[in-house]
């Protein structure tokens, strides 16, 4: 559809049946957790995956737009559903750092808003692999992580900054 304000790509992508449950790298698979290689070993801080392997991929493109309304455009290239999530960082925060609950989830406490509707705008189950998804957002100056908040994707390196500048 056409969208208001500026146009920003989200691209998902993950490496497909390996990540789900039974998959090698999925809970209870060899390399997830419960498996002879779990957490621990080459897991990430909430015992999904291997920290910068890119398991799981976002790309946002552009990375800088003005401030105003920008409207996401959210590509789920994966295999599993995803979502885009949009929440301030802090001055002194990277993208990352934010604290990954027992879910496997972090706190959506101050989030902004989503792209989680298959083929629709806003929130919903999560974008179905080979759809979109999309919502428009007013962001002030400042810099935003874009993340997926599906358990485990977020530690699996589904993260991406987007910065607004002052408007033109």
């Amino acid at each position: 559809p056409s969208l208001p304000g500026t146009a920003v790509d989200v691209s998902l992508t993950d490496m497909g049946g390996m990540m789900g449950p039974g998959g090698m790298m999925g809970p209870g698979g060899m390399m997830g957790p419960g498996g002879m290689m779990g957490p621990g070993i080459m897991s990430n801080r909430n015992g999904y995956g291997m920290p910068g392997m890119g398991m799981m991929q976002m790309s946002v493109n552009p990375r800088t737009v003005p401030a105003g309304a920008v409207s996401l455009k959210v590509y789920n290239q994966g295999f599993v559903a995803h979502e885009a999530l949009v929440m301030p960082l802090n001055t002194d925060q990277a993208v990352e750092q934010r604290p990954i609950g027992p879910d496997g989830k972090i706190d959506e406490s101050g989030s902004l808003g989503e792209a989680s509707r298959t083929c629709g705008a806003g929130e919903g189950d999560g974008i179905a692999p080979g759809t979109a998804g999309w919502t428009t957002l007013t962001l002030a100056p400042g810099r935003y992580e874009v993340l997926c908040n599906i358990a485990g994707h977020y530690g699996w390196g589904m993260y991406s900054e987007l910065d607004v500048t002052p408007g033109h």
